[in-house]
């Protein structure tokens, strides 16, 4: 699914084109997506100016004088701009409209979500949705020491607490493997046993795998396209173990394991990563 550089790279995409502009219609085509688009947000988005376009987690924020539109790009969905006369396309559920530009939100699967956080329904830090997310990777109080501390106690595996999200956000399935890779941290070994000092390894790995991610405009999906409707470079490009399986390990020639861990795929090398 669309992780933190992909949503971060839509979101620098649109920013710079809507913010500061109103919104002259907001369509919805399709409201059946992982919840019901609300029924009456086309009428309350109309003449709405975009304030800001910000991000927590994966989820894009629109923010307006009323509220906060909370969009969510589910398993293979993007958000692109088109030109003003193009045809819809299969999949292109919602569209915002503008003086000058126009916005399609392609989602084929229906996983995603638009949803709306009115003002007067408290801080938007605490929707559901957001309420429980951990801390932002780039945000200065993301310390290796912070990382430390909210491993300990925890018995899962750190590649697991790494995917919860309730600890740092953003480090998804291919940037967990990544990560530990690079920090020489075995992907099964329990989140409590990691020391201080393979902590620091490990936040600095994921500072180094989200931003070259970054640089990369966004990566873990190969059809995933941004917010000019330009494709992705597809990360495995750049991977030392993901979608690696039996490849030579780039520090030690080993080859690339392959495990599956909640349903989801880890690659790692046994040498470079023991236990």
């Amino acid at each position: 699914m669309p992780e933190l550089p992909e949503v971060e790279t839509t979101r620098r995409g649109i920013a710079t084109v809507i913010q500061g502009k109103n919104v002259r219609q907001f369509l919805v085509h399709e409201p059946r997506l992982r919840w019901p688009v609300p029924a009456s947000l086309p009428q309350c988005l109309v003449d709405q100016t975009v304030l800001d376009c910000t991000r927590r987690g994966k989820y894009l924020l629109l923010h307006f004088e009323k509220g906060v539109q909370i969009i969510h790009l589910g398993m293979s969905g993007s958000l692109r701009r088109v030109a003003l006369e193009e045809e819809r396309r299969k999949h292109d559920h919602a569209e915002w409209i503008f003086d000058e530009a126009r916005f399609l939100l392609h989602d084929p699967r229906r996983f995603g979500a638009i949803l709306w956080h009115a003002h007067q329904d408290g801080p938007l830090e605490n929707h559901p949705l957001l309420r429980t997310l951990g801390i932002e990777p780039f945000d200065p109080l993301f310390t290796p020491a912070y990382l430390f501390r909210h491993l300990q106690g925890r018995r899962m595996a750190i590649k697991q607490a790494l995917l919860g999200g309730k600890i740092v956000v953003g480090v998804g399935n291919i940037y967990a493997s990544e990560s530990l890779f690079l920090a020489g941290i075995h992907p099964e070994l329990p989140a409590g046993e990691v020391s201080l000092h393979r902590c620091e390894k490990l936040h600095a790995a994921i500072l180094s795998t989200l931003q070259a991610a970054l640089d990369s405009g966004g990566s873990t999906l190969r059809d995933y396209v941004n917010a000019s409707g330009e494709p992705g470079a597809y990360f495995a490009i750049h991977a030392n173990v993901y979608e690696r399986v039996d490849k030579a390990c780039p520090r030690c020639q080993q080859p690339i394991k392959r495990i599956v861990q909640g349903q989801r795929a880890t690659y790692y090398c046994s040498r470079c990563q023991r236990r």
